[in-house]
């Protein structure tokens, strides 16, 4: 009996994502031998259909993950996957370039960026894998001042370096509570302890503000924006767009909670519905401008 040659060749494509785990078109175009505006018409009927995701960070096409992974853990892809509509929305509506991250043992991993859709050389942020600093980025700040006594307290040792300069722990810890206090992390003032990213922070000329991406209380993430010094003041920049990232960190955790739940039947729980009940009336959709 013949097979379907166009379901065939639609099936090719699937299992190649899944293969590669991330693959970009000429990879798949060098793998399969098809030509690449049929592979993105095939890639765009499998991303409709729920089963493939395209990153925004590099273009490379992803695996959707499935709803029994989602319920057991928040993995690096399931983050990423639901964070990357939302971070194409926050691009509509500020200027500047963000990144989401996620916690490793001793420092955040950048899993998605926006970075690609601008045409900026002084502000272009990752690519996904890049390690950034607890303690010397906004994006590690606002985790760390974000998450629970006992993980902080874990990192924070970590980090602590051998002979810390006397009075700089206490330094850090008054950062962090200023940072939750105020709702947004930036990354002044600068810390001493010589950890990643210190470096990069002093010469790069750049200002950058963050927020914790928040499920049940606690962070699981952390989202920022980075502008260059030179193009804007840290309040006239704060003052215009901290709302909106606000509101993308919120609107990404409502919809991490609704994708983990929906294979279990669940509604989100109260916790979370009144986290963005705080700061928003309505729920809108990816593209749709607050």
């Amino acid at each position: 009996m013949k097979t379907v040659r166009a379901l065939e060749r639609g099936l090719d494509v699937l299992l190649q994502v899944q293969a590669r785990r991330a693959a970009s078109l000429h990879e798949m175009h060098v793998a399969l031998g098809l030509p690449k505006a049929t592979l993105l018409r095939m890639l765009q009927t499998l991303g409709q259909k729920g089963l493939i995701w395209q990153r925004l960070a590099d273009g490379a096409y992803l695996p959707h993950v499935d709803a029994r992974a989602r319920s057991q853990a928040l993995t690096l892809e399931h983050v990423a996957e639901v964070a990357s509509p939302w971070l194409k929305a926050l691009s509509t509506r500020v200027s500047w370039p963000s990144v989401l991250a996620m916690p490793r043992l001793d420092h955040m991993e950048i899993v998605e960026t926006n970075s690609p859709l601008f045409r900026l050389d002084s502000a272009t942020l990752g690519p996904v894998g890049v390690k950034l600093s607890y303690i010397h980025t906004a994006t590690g700040r606002a985790y760390l001042a974000a998450c629970r006594e006992e993980e902080r307290e874990a990192i924070i040792t970590r980090l602590r370096p051998r002979n810390p300069q006397e009075g700089s722990e206490a330094d850090l810890r008054a950062i962090l509570a200023e940072t939750r206090v105020r709702g947004y992390a930036a990354r002044e003032p600068l810390h001493p302890w010589p950890d990643r990213s210190r470096q990069l922070v002093l010469r790069d000329g750049r200002r950058s503000m963050a927020v914790p991406i928040l499920l049940d209380g606690a962070p699981v993430a952390s989202i920022n924006i980075t502008w260059p010094a030179k193009r804007g003041t840290d309040d006239a920049v704060m003052l215009r767009h901290l709302g909106a990232l606000k509101h993308t960190a919120r609107e990404i955790a409502m919809a991490i909670e609704r994708a983990a739940l929906a294979a279990e039947g669940r509604a989100p729980s109260g916790a979370i519905m009144a986290q963005f009940a705080a700061g928003t009336t309505k729920s809108v959709s990816p593209g749709e401008n607050s």
